[in-house]
């Protein structure tokens, strides 16, 4: 599918812009490990956030694959989605855990990370189906999946220092 070369500069700059973020989040969150790992709902928000960069980043690696056809595309972008997804359900599951009573609004913290799972999804088997308007829905994935990966590390980030 040439549609797929088209969108080779956006994968290329979400590569580069994603990679940074992720080794930034990590040495970030570095600073501060001993206590992260102390509370399992941050370590699991923490993960699930890092999991969505590497979707995002190895999602848009695989679009630069030379060649590479829409099924192929497709089944991997299914198959990664799935696998952040599984970090993001470890994450609500320790959110909704968490009875303490300053821990609000559970719903919208555990749904915002399976925003960009979804959107991968969705992409993939539109692209599986053979249309190309499933890049656009990676697109939008990739770019939710940085955002949410990047206030959930900020929050972990400032949860831990209360």
């Amino acid at each position: 599918m040439e549609q797929i070369a088209a969108w080779s500069d956006f994968n290329v700059a979400m590569v580069g812009a994603t990679a940074a973020l992720a080794g930034l989040v990590i040495v970030a969150a570095s600073v501060n490990i001993g206590d992260i790992i102390k509370e399992d709902a941050l370590t699991a928000r923490l993960a699930a956030g890092i999991a969505g960069l590497v979707l995002a980043l190895v999602g848009s690696a695989i679009g630069l694959i030379p060649d590479i056809g829409a099924l192929p595309y497709g089944v991997l972008m299914v198959v990664l989605a799935l696998g952040a997804g599984a970090f993001q359900t470890q994450a609500a599951r320790r959110i909704f855990e968490n009875r303490h009573p300053a821990n609000r609004l559970r719903v919208l913290k555990a749904a915002v990370g399976f925003v960009a799972p979804a959107a991968y999804i969705v992409g993939g088997a539109l692209l599986l189906s053979g249309r190309a308007d499933g890049l656009s829905w990676l697109a939008a994935g990739s770019i939710v999946a940085i955002v949410a990966a990047l206030l959930v590390s900020w929050i972990v980030l400032v949860e831990v220092l209360r």
